[in-house]
């Protein structure tokens, strides 16, 4: 099993969910998130003021599927988070062990 975690630009959550349920992928979690890349933040004006934004607003997708499904779901959300600019965010994949469902105590593939 994998773990695929994806960090994109909030407004492309949307699409990255409906990918995910188009490829039968039952759960993930989405968490609010900051950070940057190399764009670095960008600049924005407010009553008059210039400011710097350090930390970009972004989300984290985490979803647990099998590794067969893993390059397929990364290729969906890669596809459905692209937007061409810069802080378009990443996507990485690392192995999982064991996932247990606590309500049934199922593991491995059942659990998901």
């Amino acid at each position: 099993m994998k773990l695929i975690t994806a960090i994109v630009k909030p407004f492309r959550l949307d699409e990255v969910k409906n990918a995910l349920r188009e490829l039968g992928v039952n759960g993930l979690t989405v968490t609010e998130a900051s950070g940057y890349g190399r764009q670095r933040g960008h600049t924005e004006v407010y009553r008059g003021a210039e400011y710097r934004v350090d930390l970009v607003p972004k989300v984290r997708i985490e979803v647990v599927v099998e590794d067969a499904d893993a390059d397929q779901v990364i290729d969906a959300l890669v596809r459905a988070a692209h937007t061409g600019r810069i802080g378009d965010g990443k996507v990485w994949a690392v192995p999982v062990e064991t996932v247990v469902r606590v309500r049934t105590g199922q593991r491995g593939p059942d659990a998901l």
